[in-house]
């Protein structure tokens, strides 16, 4: 069948970006083509077009393809909900959580799934471009491997091998990984591609010279770092604070569990706009804004919010007049009660919340997962977002059903709450800030009269994005050596 892997030598090596950078390129020449993730542990994700739910790169994948999100672009998707333990999710559905050694003997079932979903890519589509997870290396996990190279053994498709040289090392990995493998799994890698490169590439030259005689394989391409790259990262968690000098200020607590953490780009590409993930371990920044952020431990993430003292910094902040939004968890934590007593998301049955929202929530095991539109209902400002959550929220008490709802949706739901004073915003929806119009309204709210009407929209950005990235592969890939290693890509 008509398959192409991508694996890495590590972790954000880049695959899901040259993934994506592939099918747009193969998008662009008339090719007919989907992405493919058989195994994901992420805890950014999208919902798709049939109602359910894939990890967030492999959306942005189908986007460079020109389709809808499906689930059978990521078949299995694991959502860590502590060291040891994740929540599954089977085809889109959750199928409950398990931990690491009960997840290993349930791969059987997992695998069939996989192949399942690649079987029907693979008959609807010229070319399937699948990325790997993690490392091939991980000799650990060899058995039962369904994620890299059992995969590609069984589907018996050949790989590109991606290292990041800027992490140091590039050969090192290349040659290394290679030595954990199998001589059927060595011949398998078609050759590589050394990621994020900067500077003159004749010295790099002489390195890729020997790899190629000490591996006989080919470096395929040499792709340029791509400084300023707009693209939602698979899971981790940026480090940076977005303009250090900027005036008006923005703090997203940063949960153990924190979950769709890619809701906030928005937020740290504004000018004149300091945006930061709070350290877990220190004390809450002084800030304008604070968010509570979604997760995917809700109870679990409460209670180290606790423990770091951040309950009453955040208390401190609403008594000095600062703006409080909680979103999807973050909704349930500023709630008065928050129950889970089938133990859904952790061993926890039950704690109060911070009580900032006169709201008890229950944790079920049937999860919302829904696209929707609508408007915010103060200004009648239309949204786009999604949810995607566990727990049915209600009020305490009917005569507490005064404070005003924030959005009112297509399908005739409301959503979340906004305190009389106007000073706390919860809602469940994902996504909210991708819309410029949106956006504009939300930082009003806020305190920040900041024009947004010239800022493109989330998906607008993406598709440049995308488009940068393909260019880059595009000149970057040495076609001749792609067509002499066997795989005949239309270029």
């Amino acid at each position: 069948m008509p398959t192409l892997m991508i694996q890495g030598c590590t972790s954000d090596a880049g695959k899901s970006t040259l993934t994506a950078a592939l099918c747009r390129l193969l998008m662009r020449r008339g090719v007919k083509v989907a992405p493919f993730k058989p195994q994901n542990m992420a805890l950014n994700s999208a919902v798709t077009e049939d109602g359910g739910e894939i990890g967030r790169a492999q959306a942005v994948q189908a986007v460079a393809c020109g389709l809808a999100a499906h689930t059978d672009m990521n078949p299995v998707l694991l959502k860590p909900s502590s060291d040891c333990r994740a929540q599954v999710i089977i085809q889109g559905k959750s199928i409950g959580n398990l931990d690491a050694v009960d997840y290993h003997d349930y791969k059987t079932t997992a695998k069939r799934a996989v192949f399942e979903s690649w079987g029907r890519l693979a008959a609807n589509y010229d070319w399937v471009i699948v990325e790997g997870a993690g490392s091939p290396a991980e000799v650990n996990l060899r058995q039962g491997d369904i994620a890299n190279m059992g995969f590609a053994e069984e589907a018996d498709c050949p790989v590109w091998l991606v290292a990041d040289i800027d992490r140091g090392g590039v050969f090192a990995h290349f040659v290394g990984t290679l030595a954990c493998l199998s001589a059927s799994e060595q011949a398998r890698i078609q050759g590589f591609i050394i990621n994020r490169f900067r500077g003159d590439i004749s010295l790099l030259q002489p390195g890729c010279d020997w790899l190629e005689a000490k591996t006989g394989k080919p470096v395929l391409a040499v792709v340029p770092y791509l400084h300023g790259l707009e693209i939602a990262a698979e899971d981790a968690l940026p480090r940076t604070v977005a303009n250090v000098d900027g005036e008006f200020r923005i703090v997203i607590a940063t949960l153990p569990h924190i979950s769709n953490h890619t809701d906030f780009d928005p937020l740290r590409r504004l000018p004149n706009v300091r945006c930061e993930f709070a350290n877990p371990n220190q004390p809450l920044p002084d800030c304008d804004l604070l968010i509570i952020p979604g997760s995917k431990n809700t109870l679990g993430d409460l209670a180290h919010l606790r423990a770091q003292g951040w309950d009453a910094q955040i208390a401190r902040h609403l008594r000095y007049g600062g703006k409080l939004m909680g979103v999807c968890g973050g909704l349930q934590i500023l709630g008065a009660q928050i129950d889970d007593p089938e133990g859904i998301e952790s061993g926890a049955i039950s704690d109060r919340g911070l009580s900032h929202i006169p709201i008890n929530t229950v944790l079920e095991a049937d999860k919302q997962l829904v696209n929707v539109t609508g408007q915010i209902a103060a200004s009648g400002t239309p949204i786009r977002g999604y949810e995607i959550h566990v727990g049915r929220s209600s009020w305490i008490d009917a005569t507490q059903a005064q404070w005003p709802r924030f959005a009112h949706l297509g399908d005739g739901r409301a959503d979340g709450w906004v305190s009389p004073d106007g000073q706390i915003l919860a809602t469940y929806l994902h996504g909210l800030f991708d819309e410029p119009a949106a956006l504009q309204s939300l930082l009003a709210w806020a305190g920040c009269a900041l024009e947004t009407a010239n800022l493109p929209a989330a998906n607008v950005l993406l598709e440049r994005e995308i488009d940068r990235l393909a260019d880059a592969l595009d000149a970057a890939l040495d076609w001749s050596r792609v067509a002499a290693a066997g795989l005949s890509l239309p270029h």
